[in-house]
């Protein structure tokens, strides 16, 4: 459930002036590691990084773009690749909605999450109180590429019901989570591309954009802070398909078990068009429980307690 570096540009120092003659280009004595830009016909066609008097490499718009997609890319690798290997695990949750007045609604819910070696996780939450949501449980496959599948069983009706792929952007349980916040976040689920380098609280952070690959996403894209140190995830803002700042989803305290996997007990996500926000509230995780697949299927949701 939810959650090799390239060498940054170096500092402008001054412009250098550049002329085009004959068939070749001559460039104006520059200071080292200048970035200077070579115009034609009064417009800039590519940029080129000087090393040394006379001598430079051509470094056009495009390949700057691979290179900043190329290092966001290993950047949400290597934290995918630090979570790796913690079989499952289970956690209590209270989720607390609020209304853009204040007013709030808490939900005390369970949870238990088993790694699959060749696609995404598999979860499961429950729902124990208040009486009218007790009992309501919902599944979650997540694959890396596709559509997840997801069921809700809902103890009113006795029946379980498929969350079509097309509704996986509406609210999960009436909360400012989406349904698809919910599955575990692959990392082949999205593209990338590295922003920029950003400190706050102390801490240094990448920061990096994901884009959905899936066409019905209710999000266009995906800011995320990961620290330097441990590649966490702090922060996550969410752009809806107009582009416009939809949500923001803040995490903090943060502990580590078996000496590996981090996990925050506290996400905040804020609705900034409604004014809505959801808090949930992690506890008593436990690791290596001995889960299997039989624990994780459409028929055991009714069953389970």
């Amino acid at each position: 459930m939810l959650l090799k570096l390239f060498k940054p540009m170096s500092i402008f120092r001054r412009i250098a002036k550049v002329k085009l003659t004959r068939p070749f280009i001559r460039v104006a004595a520059v200071s080292r590691s200048t970035l200077a830009f070579i115009a034609v016909r009064g417009i800039a066609v590519a940029a080129i990084t000087v090393t040394g008097a006379g001598y430079a490499s051509a470094q056009s718009p495009q390949t700057s773009a691979e290179s900043s997609q190329a290092k966001g890319l290993s950047i949400a690798q290597e934290a995918d690749r630090r979570d790796l290997g913690f079989a499952d695990f289970s956690s209590s949750l209270e989720m607390v909605l609020r209304n853009k007045y204040g007013e709030e609604t808490v939900r005390n819910m369970r949870n238990k999450t088993l790694e699959q070696a060749n696609d995404g996780d598999k979860s499961v939450i429950v729902f124990d109180n208040p009486r009218d949501v007790k009992g309501t449980a919902f599944l979650s496959f997540t694959h890396k590429e596709g559509s997840d599948d997801q069921w809700l069983y809902l103890p009113a009706l006795k029946r379980v019901k498929r969350i079509a792929s097309n509704n996986k952007s509406g609210p999960f349980m009436g909360s400012e989570f989406a349904y698809e916040d919910i599955s575990s976040q692959e990392v082949e689920k999205y593209s990338y591309n590295y922003l920029r380098d950003e400190s706050f609280d102390n801490r240094d952070h990448f920061v990096i954009e994901r884009d959905p690959a899936d066409p019905k996403s209710g999000y266009s894209r995906q800011e995320v802070w990961l620290d330097k140190e441990a590649y966490r995830v702090w922060k996550v803002k969410f752009y809806d398909r107009k582009g416009d700042l939809l949500k923001t989803l803040i995490l903090s305290d943060y502990h580590q078990y078996l000496g590996q996997y981090w996990r925050a007990n506290n996400w905040l996500m804020t609705n900034h068009q409604t004014g809505k926000s959801t808090e949930l509230h992690n506890s008593d995780w436990k690791f290596k429980n001995g889960f299997t697949n039989k624990d994780f299927t459409k028929n055991s949701l009714a069953r389970t307690k």
